[in-house]
């Protein structure tokens, strides 16, 4: 214990020493931060303010924006005030907050797109029993259980982290505080922290498979439509959601699975950004790009259409 308490700050690695480079990086961060938050707000309004997309599909992707919000929001401001003011610190409470609260997103992060790809299924594969299961408080729950399924798991994760004695240094191999480079500073043994990494693993194995399961019926299901119109259409509604779940597994499955030793600091930094940064910016436009609903509520928001009806009662009752 007073060899983890004699830990008050950890540092982090940097983008680079020299200030014109660290004053452009906080510069490419805030315009990251700045198109993740508004297109997530925009989907998150136009969700809640039009009464068109009340639907099973658009609520869950309401609830992923937020999510997006959330992971982006713990590590990209940080990492821009440490650019500016020229440091790398992070205090051992602000290192615990970043932790749970990455493990919290990420778990819920992938038990909705779980949720959603059930939601694709039961929408192509039994269309005519889909408003009664897929029926408003069935909603609610899931997304509910999706909530609080990560609480316990972060909190588990992040206590038995820094329970560990870090006496081997306070200085993190990444942007932001991140599991697999925590232990790494510690001079106890670590085997409980890979039990429940491992346990981590293979509950997102599960979730994937579950994934790649429903897709598999979906596909099947749609390859039987016999209007090339009506393929084509299911085909777009699921494409958004499949995108959005290859680009985050093939990122993360590289940054853990990939042999330690071959790995550079620069290349881990860099797969860091393209499965924490990105996606929250990526997501909006993948789910907008090709949606004719956003779209059209997107047209009747910028013409002022949306708050002439009360919309949001609507949302909300």
């Amino acid at each position: 214990m007073s060899n983890r308490t004699t830990v008050t700050e950890f540092f982090l690695l940097g983008f680079s020493e020299v200030r014109e480079l660290q004053i452009l990086h906080s510069v490419v961060f805030l315009g990251i931060y700045l198109a993740a938050l508004m297109g997530n707000l925009l989907v998150i309004i136009l969700v809640v303010v039009d009464h068109h997309l009340h639907t099973p599909m658009y609520f869950f992707l309401m609830n992923l924006s937020i999510l997006d919000l959330g992971s982006i929001s713990i590590t990209v401001p940080k990492s821009r005030v440490n650019s500016l003011l020229n440091t790398r610190s992070i205090s051992y409470p602000g290192g615990v907050v970043q932790v749970f609260l990455f493990i919290f997103f990420t778990v819920v992060d992938f038990a909705f797109l779980t949720i959603m790809a059930y939601d694709c299924y039961i929408a192509i594969c039994q269309p005519l029993h889909y408003e009664t299961i897929m029926n408003r408080g069935a909603c609610v729950q899931m997304a509910a259980s999706a909530w609080i399924t990560g609480i316990p798991i972060s909190t588990m994760q992040t206590g038995n982290i820094f329970a560990l004695p870090f006496s081997g240094g306070n200085k993190v191999d990444q942007f932001f505080c991140k599991i697999p480079q925590l232990p790494k500073i510690t001079c106890s043994d670590s085997y409980l922290s890979e039990v429940i990494t491992s346990f981590l693993l293979f509950l997102g194995l599960r979730c994937f498979a579950f994934i790649i399961l429903s897709y598999v019926q979906i596909f099947k299901s749609v390859l039987r439509i016999p209007s090339e119109q009506g393929r084509h259409k299911a085909f777009s509604t699921c494409l958004p959601h499949l995108t959005v779940v290859s680009l985050l597994v093939c990122t993360a499955s590289f940054a853990y699975l990939k042999p330690t030793s071959s790995s550079t600091s620069g290349l881990n930094v860099m797969v860091a950004i393209f499965y924490s940064v990105m996606p929250p910016v990526i997501n909006p436009a993948i789910y907008s790009m090709r949606n004719k609903e956003i779209k059209g509520a997107l047209r009747k928001l910028t013409e002022g259409k949306l708050f002439k009806k009360n919309n949001i009662s609507r949302f909300l009752t």
